[in-house]
Formats: structure tokens, sequence, C-alpha cells
């Protein structure tokens, strides 16, 4: 399975992004500047808090903190007396100046935590779709049992995170061999590897056992070559769903 890498637009960079978390609240508090005299101190900090969420839903949690710590700045320069200095002589200005701060730290880190909840979603319907995919390509029969096996040795090497997969028929006999079992833990020499801190084996195979009831009729062997693939449990076990749609078919 392909993917197609999209070129990320020029005003979504880390640099662009981080740059405008300097200077929006400088721009706008060079704005609100003007109108000091009929701005109150918690308007202009409720504007500022604005900015921080626009920076902060890039996902760029740097530039989040950036924007939320230059907001504080900028506020007290500008819009608390001594104004243009960096001094605050009114302790009602003060809680603002540190609210704001916090404020724009917190949604920072709101904003972030949106967005991988988001990206989980999006993953898991992906996974879905490519079990799915699989189980439809399997049972319409319109295709020979190698090239089904083929498009499920391609979609358990895309949600694993792998270079390469190919079927093998029979079971691993090869204790060395990394097993992922059904429950989604990766076995090796007797004992349990942890993924997530560890990744899967680099340039070693991994076996996917292909089951049918008890009985372990193939496997799929995965390879990571060019880089340390960390999948979740959440995807390994997705891969054992997928390698099982083959198991009638091989078996047959």
């Amino acid at each position: 399975m392909i993917t197609v890498q999209t070129p990320v637009p020029w005003w979504r960079t880390p640099s662009f992004v981080r740059a405008a978390a300097v200077l929006s609240p400088l721009a706008v508090c060079g704005v609100l500047a003007g109108f000091r005299g009929s701005v109150p101190a918690a308007v202009a900090a409720l504007v500022l808090v604005l900015c921080v969420v626009a920076v902060a839903a890039t996902g760029d949690r740097l530039a989040g903190v950036v924007a939320a710590l230059s907001s504080g700045a900028w506020f007290d320069f500008f819009l608390t007396e001594p104004f243009n200095r960096l001094e605050i002589h009114d302790p009602g200005d003060i809680q603002v100046a540190v609210l704001l701060v916090l404020i724009g730290l917190s949604v920072t880190e709101l904003a972030i935590w949106g967005r991988r909840q988001q990206a989980r979603a999006a993953r898991r319907s992906g996974y879905l779709d490519g079990v799915l995919s699989a189980a439809a390509t399997v049972s319409r029969g319109e295709t020979g049992p190698e090239e089904v096996v083929d498009v499920v040795a391609a979609a358990i090497a895309d949600v694993l995170g792998a270079d390469r997969c190919r079927y093998v028929a029979g079971p691993v006999h090869d204790r060395r061999v990394a097993v992922l079992d059904h429950d989604g833990v990766l076995t090796q020499n007797g004992h349990q590897r942890d993924v997530d801190r560890t990744g899967l084996p680099v340039d070693e195979l991994v076996a996917v056992d292909v089951r049918r009831a008890a009985r372990v009729v193939g496997h799929f062997e995965v390879v990571c070559a060019t880089r340390v693939a960390r999948p979740t449990r959440e995807q390994c076990r997705v891969a054992v769903l997928l390698a099982d749609q083959v198991a009638a078919l091989v078996d047959a």
C-alpha cells in the first residue's frame, strides 16, 4: 500500500507558525494600545487568548507556549502601567497577566490533546476500513487466492508500519522468531517484548499467525528494515484480525 505525501502549505510550516506565535500577539497589543482608555484589560486579555487558540490549533506545542508567553509579555508592555515598559504596578493587572499566560498554556494543551484524539480516531477508522476491505475481497471471491493474500499482506504491513510482509504456509517452528498473538502481544524466545518502548525487531522476522479455529495454518512474515516501527496494541490486534481473514482460503 503506497502512501502519498501531501505537501504542507507554507502557512502551516513550523517556522511560520512559530513566527506567528511571536508576532501576532505583538500586532494585536499594538492595535489595542490605541484604545487603552476604552478597552478594559480583561477584554484585551481575552482577545490575546484568541491568538493563542489560533496558534495552538496547529498542534505545535512549542508555538502555543511561545504564543502564551508572548501574549503575557506584550500585554505587560503595551497595556499596563507604566506603559512601554516590562513592569506592572497594579495588582489587578498582575493577576490578569498571570491568568493570561496560564490560560494560554492550558488552551495549548487542550488543543494538542484534541488533535491527538482526532488523529487516533482517524487511524481507527483507517484500520477498520482495511479490515472491511480485506474481508470484502475474501468474501467476493472475484480474485484468486494469491491476489487476496497479497492484499491482506499489504494491509498488515501498512497497519504495523513495516516495510514488507508475505505469507508462509505452516506455523513458525523457530523460537527466535517473534510471534504476534491474538491479544496483540509480541513474544520472542518465550519472553514478551514491549513493542511500545522498543518497537518491532529491525531486520528480523516477525510472524503473525493465521489461525483457523485452534489450528495455525500459516503465518505472515513481517520485516522492518528501514525504520523502527512502534505499533500500538490496537494496531497489533488489527494485524492479527487481518491475517485471520485468509485462514479459510489458504487452508482450503
